[in-house]
């Protein structure tokens, strides 16, 4: 069908894994006529999951993409991944919907990964909605489920629709409630559908003295709508809605509350663009208008092997048609779309034009990037999404071909992987000469190398890489160097007298010139601040890079003829260590946030295992069903195998994620080990 800006419906569902996300995209998809039958997970024959890694673990590992048409609607949907191994592709679809679906279910109810995505959300200032799935099951406790989502979000979570019969249907609680009145499984609908009006009048003066004026009766649908939205763009409600994907109950109902209620891309929170870069960014407004210039987001690439690089974008103002010319970035040079396509699943449906809110797709274009902004003037130039919290990739592998030949062909692979997750990083390792990828997980990094045999055919040795210690100074100290060589010709002399200072955690590095009197003159400078970041680089206690320093040049000597800038970036890299040394130099290792879930029993194992790591353990908190999730700060450095352990004290069923946290000191026994280890290289020049 055709549609226009006000009917489309930008949709992410998110949430635990598990909770049913998949069921219920194939569920929409079947319901508003986009596929004639709902795909199985179990038969790997759903639309979302087309991988064929994916359709072997039964689970979502990337962001799928699809529409279905419902009412005048159009409804871009966007499957998610659940485990938090694969939040890049997750957290990457939220710069492209309105509005978020949070799926849980009936039986576990709120979950860690249900939390994940609310704050998410909240974070983005999207519109949240809450969809209670697998009402139907047994012991499903849909009431139990309600209670644990107020408690956990506030009162502002109220039912729009209630389970009735055993879940086998819903009730409404909004629109007509007087229909119902009574029939939930979960008491009067017109208590609810009192606390839902009461939630949104509050939000508008003029709304609130015509209610209390003349009543519900006498407010105008677009008084309400006009309401509604205000209250979803501010989080003052967040709707909750009832089904069973699996049995198609309340899926009708979920589309047609999308219609009424969800926010078009006119009426949500404006986008969180800015023009220019640092502190002279300034926020704009993309607005909606078709005929205005092209502004639009690259949120997802997929490399096909067909179509060659897929970038899909949201369009945010203006129209993108076949052969409209777009740049990308600031890039001078426009490329043409050639082909404009449409996403459902793995195919592609070829489209004559996107318009502002449309998710379609273009191919072959190789500047293309996650992130990218495409538009079609220059007055677009320097226009930027705020970027997304996406958390710092912490486990590594290093890797490389196993047959030799292949580097090259391994390179190619992983640069592909790594533009198509975010949280996929690929790094080369000087010191080392180690290729390094890190990721969330040591499962998001093993699927990753399924996926270089799989899909590249690249097969790789995996080891773990050095641990990213940095080094760095706890008290000030001064450092001097003359360097002085005579060789028969010209010599070469330079002399520097610096300080070094510690900087606060995270300040990083700082260069101050503090020469009086021309006894180093200017040119040579930017010499004596190259040996020091020679220094910063290499390290100079145990071989890892310097952090949180400042260094004061204040002093030196120079020779008119001999000195030369060789000699005073000598002399600055002599003189830094030889401050460093009496600094009280550092070790730093990575400290990570860690998140463990498990079934309750297993606590004192978990507990004990953590306490052997060096953890500090911050907190516990009891989930539904019986589990816990204990919350600690652990060196990076002590979880190697930690998913094999957990695995082995919780019969499979624990699981965890982590987060960078900051740097700290590392004990004196390990520091004192790193620094044996450690084969200088520094010689004199």
């Amino acid at each position: 069908m055709s549609y226009s800006t006000q009917s489309i419906r930008n949709v992410a569902l998110a949430g635990h894994p598990g909770a049913g996300k998949t069921t219920l995209f194939e569920a929409l998809l079947q319901a508003g006529g986009a596929v004639q039958t709902a795909g199985s997970i179990e038969r790997g024959t759903t639309v979302s999951d087309f991988d064929p890694i994916e359709k072997q673990r039964g689970h979502s590992l990337d962001a799928a993409i699809a529409s279905t048409d419902h009412a005048g609607i159009h409804v871009n949907l966007i499957d998610t991944p659940g485990y938090p191994d694969f939040r890049g592709p997750t957290l990457s679809a939220l710069a492209a919907v309105e509005t978020v679906v949070v799926v849980v279910d009936a039986d576990s109810g709120v979950e860690y990964g249900t939390r994940r995505m609310m704050e998410h959300a909240k974070a983005r200032r999207l519109c949240r909605v809450l969809v209670v799935n697998k009402i139907d099951h047994e012991g499903a406790d849909p009431a139990g489920v309600l209670e644990a989502i107020r408690e956990s979000f506030g009162p502002e979570c109220l039912p729009l629709n209630l389970p009735a019969d055993g879940g086998k249907a819903v009730v409404d609680c909004f629109a007509t409630p007087g229909n119902d009145a009574g029939g939930s499984d979960l008491g009067a609908v017109a208590d609810w559908h009192q606390k839902i009006i009461d939630q949104v009048v509050e939000v508008n003066e003029t709304v609130m003295e015509h209610y209390l004026d003349l009543g519900e009766g006498g407010l105008s649908g677009d008084e309400l709508h006009d309401a509604f939205e205000q209250c979803l763009r501010e989080g003052h409600l967040v709707p909750v809605l009832f089904c069973s994907a699996r049995s198609g109950v309340g899926i009708k109902e979920l589309l047609d509350v999308a219609e009424r209620l969800f926010p078009h891309p006119g009426e949500a929170n404006p986008p969180p663009f800015v023009k220019g870069v640092g502190e002279d960014a300034q926020p704009i407004v993309a607005a909606p208008d078709p005929d205005a210039h092209v502004i639009a987001d690259v949120f997802k690439i997929v490399n096909d092997p067909f179509v060659g690089k897929l970038g899909v974008f949201r369009v945010y103002q203006g129209t993108v048609r076949k052969d409209t010319q777009l740049f990308v970035d600031d890039g001078k040079k426009p490329f043409k779309v050639g082909h404009l396509f449409k996403l459902k699943g793995k195919e592609h449906v070829e489209v004559e034009q996107a318009i502002p809110g449309d998710i379609a797709g273009v191919a072959k274009v190789e500047d293309l990037h996650f992130d990218a902004v495409l538009h079609d003037s220059h007055d677009e130039d320097q226009i930027h999404l705020a970027p997304l919290n996406f958390p710092r990739p912490m486990f590594g592998l290093a890797v490389e071909a196993a047959s030799k030949g292949q580097e090259q062909k391994l390179a190619t692979a992983l640069h592909k992987l790594s533009e198509e997750d975010p949280c996929f990083q690929v790094e080369h390792e000087a010191e080392t000469n180690e290729t390094v990828i890190r990721g969330l997980s040591d499962l998001h990094l093993r699927i990753n190398i399924d996926r270089l045999k799989d899909k590249y055919g690249v097969e790789v040795t995996a080891r773990p890489p050095r641990i990213a210690y940095r080094e760095t100074v706890s008290g000030k100290a001064e450092g001097h160097h003359r360097h002085k060589k005579q060789t028969g010709g010209a010599g070469q002399f330079g002399e520097v007298f610096l300080r070094v200072e510690p900087l606060p955690r995270g300040g990083g590095f700082e260069f101050v010139d503090e020469v009086k009197g021309g006894t180093i003159p200017g040119q040579f400078l930017p010499a004596v601040e190259k040996g020091v970041r020679q220094v910063l680089h290499d390290g100079a206690l145990a071989g890892y890079p310097i952090q949180d320093v400042r260094v004061i040049v204040y002093d030196g000597k120079y020779h008119t003829v001999d000195s030369k800038e060789v000699a005073f970036v000598a002399a600055g890299k002599k003189a830094f260590l030889d401050a460093i040394t009496k600094a009280r130099p550092q070790v730093l290792e990575p400290i990570v946030d860690l998140e463990v879930n498990a079934p309750e029993q297993h606590m004192g194992d978990i507990s004990g295992g953590l306490a052997s790591k060096r953890a500090r353990i911050n907190g516990t908190d009891s989930l539904r069903g019986g589990e816990i999730v204990v919350r600690a700060q652990v060196p990076l450095s002590e979880l190697e195998g930690y998913a094999a352990e957990l695995k082995s004290v919780t019969a499979g069923r624990g699981r965890y994620s982590l987060d960078f946290s900051h740097y700290e000191p590392v004990p004196g026994s390990v520091q004192q080990k790193l620094m044996e280890a450690y084969k200088p290289k520094h010689e004199e020049d």
